[in-house]
């Protein structure tokens, strides 16, 4: 079926960070962790000669019930290297025995590098559940996004969700890494654009320094501003301020909750367009404040007394 911003299932990833998976130790604390979503890293942080060691951790971890003890709610992902590396075939056939939430595809230059490991997936019968995230990290990657985020609106498409990898586009194109990321900025938005135009969720890049604690939030912060759902950590240090940023605030709630009620009312249900607080209210703003309570109530059931985050 067509995937939809409205039929796609709501989650909260405002914090989700990156474990290499084959540290066992860093593994073993996650049930104590408030992150959203947390993806199990097969590439960028395992070396080329503990990239087997990796897997064969990672299918320990879940096949002895270690995932499914992790908190309620908690998101498991599993970032496989490309599939043209020596690596890749073997990362995702490992990743789809685990049955994580999602696989985190590296590297996505265009919407072929989407469509063949959803071909590889349907091989071997991969249930319609398991989900597809798509890193956003190399120029190429940057201009065909909106190609990328298409792939979504296919019959039986996988993909729920755009990463950008800030580290990688400051390598690959040598822009200066400056607070703000004044240079950077218009290739994220570009990312967040396209994302929205096929329904898909959206995450930030890393912040590199986790003891810079208002550095940090400074990011967060803008990236909120500049419409991210949530950013990518690489460490628990940062998920507090993570949360906390792309929360939801009490009177963004609040609104919603006005929305809703009023075009409950008998007068308004079969209203295009009403009037609230003195501005015109119409049924986008009514799907977009469904999806925000949603998104609320899921973030309280995660996290007790995270309601006004």
């Amino acid at each position: 079926m067509n995937q939809t911003s409205s039929s796609r299932a709501i989650r909260p990833r405002r914090s989700v960070l990156y474990l290499p998976a084959n540290n066992s130790r860093a593994l073993g604390k996650l049930q104590g962790l408030a992150c959203d979503s947390v993806i199990f890293d097969l590439e960028d942080s395992v070396v080329p000669g503990a990239k087997e060691e990796a897997r064969e951790t990672l299918r320990r971890f879940f096949k002895d019930g270690h995932a499914a003890a992790l908190p309620e709610g908690m998101e498991t992902v599993i970032r496989i290297n490309p599939l043209s590396s020596p690596w890749g075939g073997e990362d995702l056939l490992a990743a789809r025995g685990c049955k994580p939430d999602a696989i985190l595809i590296p590297k996505v230059d265009a919407p072929d590098d989407i469509v063949a490991v959803e071909d590889a997936l349907e091989q071997t019968d991969a249930p319609p559940s398991l989900r597809l995230w798509a890193m956003i990290e190399t120029p190429k990657g940057v201009m065909n996004a909106g190609q990328i985020a298409r792939t979504a609106r296919t019959d039986g498409a996988r993909l729920d969700c755009f990463i950008t990898g800030t580290n990688d586009l400051i390598k690959e194109t040598g822009v200066a890494a400056l607070p703000g990321r004044p240079w950077l900025s218009p290739w994220l938005m570009q990312i967040i654009l396209a994302a929205r135009a096929y329904g898909l969720d959206v995450l930030d890049g890393v912040f590199n320094d986790f003891r810079d604690e208002p550095g940090l939030a400074d990011e967060c912060r803008d990236g909120q501003a500049m419409g991210f759902d949530g950013k990518t950590l690489i460490h628990p240090a940062q998920i507090e301020t993570a949360n906390r940023a792309f929360g939801i605030a009490p009177e963004r709630l609040a609104e919603a909750r006005r929305i809703t009620e009023a075009f409950a009312l008998p007068d308004n249900t079969d209203r295009g367009v009403i009037s609230l607080d003195g501005r015109m209210v119409e049924r986008l703003h009514l799907d977009m404040a469904e999806r925000l309570i949603e998104k609320a109530a899921r973030i309280a059931a995660r996290h007790d007394g995270d309601k006004e985050t």
